[in-house]
């Protein structure tokens, strides 16, 4: 049963279910139900797919994450850069708005579910990790970018193309002659209309005494009323005649469910994509969901949602849909709208399978400049440029990898940006790791703690040397550590001693023990002894299973000042004698290292 709930989360907060959990999810249903009719309409025409696509993908993926989701609040459906991913991997191989694109868009949505549930059953949930912040942050940023861009063209009523900023901005600027002028009013009172909703609506509302429960859903709702009154006004002066591009006939009714195309070929050229779409579409989801149940003191599997994300895409890809992940904005509503579990998405699945099949014929006149207004005031909220100057003033390294990620997927496209942010925060990461910081340390007068002699008053001898590394030991750093050791010990004739302080030190590679090996032969042949000091248990316990500390020329100490007393100790004999007080705090605090 343990194993059973463990795959199947609904066993667990199902069994607890009643009539006033229920109610909660109903409400939080209508209100995001609202919110993702149009978000799933324009997410579907951002991928280059047809508007109900967008529709099927956000019925049977909820019902599938309320099965096999852990997070309460989560809302998976389309997204932004998911969308904005498909549209590239898939562009790369077939035309927009023909068969085979949508075909191909489908397969990717359950490749990608296979990968993520195989993921979830191996528990490799922490491969997520080798996405640094930095660089999610800045892939992010720069997708808001480049999706904002590709919708100026809905805006202004032309037809471009490109992959990168600088192929649609160029695109769009030769066909800007024929920008029709309608469309472009339309665009952008919707998008003036948009932002004015997310940033003075509410404020407006409860000025007029609205509660803020009332407000806040008035405010959600903007999009729906844009999409509203667009259409009328489209349909009552028909616009469509007046060279307006409309959504046009949607079909009603719900997909049959069937398998993706199996072509051997396509699967092996989608699957590079499908990966990238994977990690990043749940580095989004488990983040969101991870912040929300936080908030309420609970706590999800991240290896679980690997499988409910998993199981979602592969629900999408059967109904006609394309990949999926869990969304900040509709997750946040979620949450604030009182959803007290995954039973909430289930309802709402409904609500959005009621839409296809009896509200798409109201949505033929709404204008592409709407949705294109949806998706830029959406997007541009993932914008955060302030990041980059808190992450230059911090990290110059970080900083670097954000800078090469946004960059290179404004101008060379999404997956090149994504693999070489990674790329980069992994080089970046071994290059730290080389050169580790290290500190020779003596010990502060009147107390038994060792400092960094460069930062802190300490008391030192000439037969002792101590230096601290504050890095784990690996095949990356070993030969910095052995020319450390030797070129330290060169400036020191009068040395006996070389103590490596080990605190900070959680592992020892087979690499670092040849060079421990041979820094202890090197320091025995020039007549100083090699010690070890406060090596934590389970490195300990692997040096024992070697010969290492036999063939050792000094002791492994428990404590640095037990090395101390016994290797020196007219220096310790001038540490007890000496008052801490007699020592200035600012002598013996000068930064952030110890």
């Amino acid at each position: 049963m343990k194993t059973l709930q463990r795959y199947l989360p609904i066993l667990t907060w199902g069994r607890a279910y009643d009539r006033e959990t229920a109610t909660n999810d109903l409400v939080a249903a209508v209100i995001v139900t609202i919110m993702l009719i149009p978000q799933s309409l324009a997410y579907a025409l951002l991928a280059g797919l047809p508007p109900e696509v967008g529709l099927y993908a956000s019925i049977l993926p909820l019902v599938a994450y309320a099965v096999f989701g852990t997070s309460r609040a989560l809302a998976v459906g389309p997204v932004a850069v998911v969308s904005l991913m498909t549209a590239s991997a898939v562009g790369e191989f077939t035309q927009q708005g023909t068969p085979e694109y949508l075909g191909a868009a489908i397969v990717l949505a359950f490749i990608s579910g296979l990968m993520l549930m195989a993921m979830g059953f191996f528990r490799l949930g922490f491969l997520a990790n080798l996405l640094s912040h930095p660089v999610i942050s800045g892939f992010i940023t720069a997708s808001g970018l480049l999706i904002a861009s590709s919708q100026l063209k809905h805006i202004l009523g032309v037809s471009a193309s490109g992959h990168n900023l600088y192929d649609i901005l160029l695109s769009i600027g030769s066909k800007i002659g024929e920008m029709n002028p309608i469309t472009f009013v339309i665009g952008f009172i919707a998008t003036a209309f948009l932002f004015w909703v997310r940033k003075g609506l509410k404020k407006l509302l409860l000025g007029f005494g609205l509660n803020a429960f009332v407000a806040d859903i008035l405010t959600k709702a903007g999009p729906v009323a844009a999409v509203a009154v667009t259409t009328l006004v489209a349909a009552a002066f028909d616009l469509g005649e007046k060279g307006v591009r409309l959504v046009g006939d949607i079909p009603s009714g719900l997909p049959v469910p069937q398998l993706p195309s199996f072509d051997s070929e396509l699967w092996l050229q989608l699957m590079p994509a499908a990966l990238l779409i994977s990690v990043i579409g749940f580095v989004e989801s488990v983040s969101v969901a991870q912040t929300l149940a936080a908030k309420k003191r609970q706590r999800i599997e991240p290896d679980q949602e690997l499988i409910g994300l998993g199981a979602s895409n592969i629900a999408s890809a059967i109904s006609g849909g394309y990949p999926v992940t869990g969304g900040f904005a509709r997750s946040v509503v979620n949450f604030d709208a009182g959803a007290s579990t995954p039973a909430a998405g289930a309802f709402t699945a409904v609500g959005i399978a009621i839409a296809t099949l009896f509200l798409t014929p109201l949505l033929t006149n709404l204008p592409q400049a709407t949705l294109a207004a949806t998706i830029i005031v959406a997007v541009l909220s993932l914008v955060d440029l302030g990041a980059i100057k808190r992450t230059f003033a911090y990290s110059k390294s970080d900083f670097t990898a954000m800078a090469a990620t946004i960059l290179i997927t404004l101008f060379f496209g999404v997956e090149q940006g994504v693999v070489s942010g990674v790329v980069l925060s992994i080089a970046l990461h071994l290059y730290r790791s080389s050169r580790p910081h290290t500190a020779i340390v003596g010990v502060v007068p009147g107390t038994e703690h060792f400092r960094n002699i460069a930062r802190h008053t300490v008391a030192t001898g000439s037969r002792v040397l101590t230096l601290r590394v504050d890095e784990s030991l690996f095949f990356a750093n070993s030969r910095f550590l052995e020319d450390k050791v030797y070129g330290l010990v060169a400036e020191r004739p009068e040395l006996e001693h070389v103590v490596l302080m080990c605190p900070a030190v959680n592992a020892i590679d087979a690499s670092a023990l040849e060079s421990l090996e041979e820094i202890n032969h090197r320091l025995s042949d020039s007549g100083v002894k090699f010690h070890l000091s406060e090596v934590k248990g389970p490195v300990m316990d692997r040096l024992k299973r070697t010969d290492f500390v036999e063939h050792l020329t000094g002791k492994v100490f428990l404590s640095q000042y037990e090395a101390l007393c016994e290797l020196d100790p007219a220096t310790a004999h001038i540490s007890e004698a000496r008052s801490p007080k007699k020592t200035a705090q600012s002598d013996l605090w000068a930064g952030p290292e110890i």
